[in-house]
């Protein structure tokens, strides 16, 4: 079942895009209910994948409490790695189809590379599909210093994740887990560390996925912009996780 449904989103992705070309060539106006199709579809397998069962478990809970009779089972499905960030590469690119900012993709095998390319599927980062699929065309060659800096670039990640991140999430886990234990200082300690744990975790993840496919040849976008230096909240969130910001900026905020 998980990899029926990463296959028909691509599958399904693949074939809506090139009918909403098809559609609005030949003036039928069928565009916004094939993309509407497109994005319910992706979504329902998100929902059912990732979201069904604590919804579910909430209303068992909610029956159970008033003695009501509630038959539905929780689904023990395996969760497809990587199913947010996939879903947010196959609505972004069904919507830049829908407005004629790229065309749609006929080689299914980069279409595919391109929902499901390695290093980007776990934490981002999300890109475009008119950035990141015209580099699949491309004819790469070795490059000594590309590679080294990738390989740099990657080591810096590890050294974030494992060395400050998991070592700060001790501190962070102990004391949190037993907050009555602790004393002030110990407290804001513990909340320092919680704070580069979450950036180190991120900003890791993103330097090891960029710095992979740079080895590869492929430019990925950086992610992390030294967020805890900015002078602003604002400032802040245009500087971190800064291409699931963008997305949500221009996929929901601005058409809503």
């Amino acid at each position: 079942i998980t990899a029926f449904s990463i296959v028909s989103v691509i599958a399904v992705d693949y074939i809506i895009a090139i009918m909403i070309e098809k559609s609005r060539a030949a003036g039928t106006g069928n565009q916004k209910l094939l993309l509407s199709i497109g994005i319910v579809y992706t979504l329902i397998l998100l929902f059912i994948f990732k979201y069904f069962n604590f919804f579910n478990q909430s209303i068992a809970d909610i029956a159970a409490f008033f003695s009501l009779n509630y038959p539905v089972k929780v689904l023990n499905l395996l969760v497809p790695i990587g199913i947010s960030y996939y879903t947010f590469h196959s609505i972004s690119y069904l919507i830049d189809v829908y407005r004629g900012t790229v065309k749609p993709e006929r080689h299914f095998g980069i279409f595919s590379l391109y929902i499901l390319f390695f290093p980007k599927i776990v934490a981002g980062p999300i890109e475009r599909p008119q950035k990141l699929m015209p580099q699949f065309h491309e004819k790469m060659a070795f490059d000594y210093r590309r590679t080294v800096d990738g390989l740099l670039l990657m080591a810096w990640g590890f050294f974030k994740k494992i060395v400050v991140a998991d070592r700060a999430a001790m501190v962070a886990n102990a004391v949190f887990n037993d907050p009555h234990g602790y004393s002030g200082i110990y407290l804001i300690i513990a909340c320092l560390c919680f704070i580069f744990q979450v950036y180190c975790d991120f900003s890791g993840y993103s330097d090891i996925a960029v710095g992979t496919a740079q080895l590869m040849g492929f430019r990925l976008t950086d992610n992390f912009k030294r967020p805890y230096l900015s002078r602003s909240i604002p400032e802040l969130w245009r500087r971190w996780h800064i291409t699931l910001i963008s997305w949500f900026r221009d996929y929901v905020y601005i058409p809503l």
